[in-house]
């Protein structure tokens, strides 16, 4: 079944995902730097989302290299996701070479293995786009799936999944059911349908639209660069309307 999941850093965006018919929404902050993990008030309003949330637990922008503090931070926001609710979490890490730091993603996905089972229901588990930075992303793949998660965020290794076609049409295909390749970057109702060529069933998108320009003031003070970009309900609904047409 074609899912399309909206990732969404505000409260506003929530309501958006949902109104324009999102399947799945991706809670982050910060998403001008790809995702960061969210605040609590705002997961908490999370679970009344009508569908499935999963929380980014991403402590920092930058790399993937993460020190111990930081993977204490990571787990403990697997721990807040599998309490407050939530359907999963998206993780990921990376070792010096950029390859999957697979030993400190196990400690992870045994935790969130161990929180869901706590609540008395599994954490989804997505890797994120730490992934991309691989260096080999079919051997990668073979990694997420020994580790146990049940998709892999990706771009194919791309900044943008319209330019990774190829990849993730290799990808979907070397997963052969074993693990689902959600596309996404740049994903956008002109490039869905070539993504979707490539046999996938999933997508992840930001949808968003310039929105108001806080003024010269806020400007000036730093508290805004330029336009706010917030997810519009009428770019979901047209993303969501191309997903609705794939058998």
């Amino acid at each position: 079944m074609p899912m399309l999941e909206v990732c969404v850093d505000e409260a506003a965006g929530i309501e958006a995902a949902v109104a324009g018919g999102a399947d799945r929404i991706e809670l982050c902050a910060a998403l001008s730097v790809g995702g960061l993990t969210p605040p609590v008030s705002l997961v908490r309003l999370a679970t009344e989302a009508p569908i499935p949330v999963n929380l980014l637990a991403r402590p920092r922008d930058g790399d993937f290299c993460y020190s111990a503090a930081e993977v204490a931070l990571i787990a403990e926001d697997i721990t807040l996701a599998a309490e407050a609710g939530l359907a999963g979490v998206v993780i990921g890490a990376s070792a010096p070479d950029r390859r999957l730091d697979a030993l400190l993603l196990a400690g992870l996905v045994a935790h969130a293995r161990e929180a869901g089972a706590k609540r008395g229901r599994p954490l989804s588990l997505t890797l994120h786009r730490a992934f991309d930075l691989c260096p080999d992303l079919p051997a990668a793949l073979d990694v997420a799936v020994e580790l146990g998660f049940d998709r892999i965020l990706t771009s194919g290794g791309e900044p943008r999944a319209a330019d990774a076609l190829p990849m993730l049409a290799e990808l979907h295909q070397r997963a052969a059911g074993r693990i689902i390749i959600l596309p996404g970057s740049g994903i956008d109702a002109n490039c869905l349908p070539a993504v979707l060529e490539t046999g996938v069933r999933e997508a992840h998108a930001s949808c968003r639209s310039p929105s108001e320009d806080a003024g010269e003031v806020e400007r000036r003070f730093g508290f805004q660069t330029g336009p706010r970009l917030r997810t519009d309900t009428a770019k979901v609904a047209a993303v969501k309307a191309i997903m609705l047409g794939v058998r």
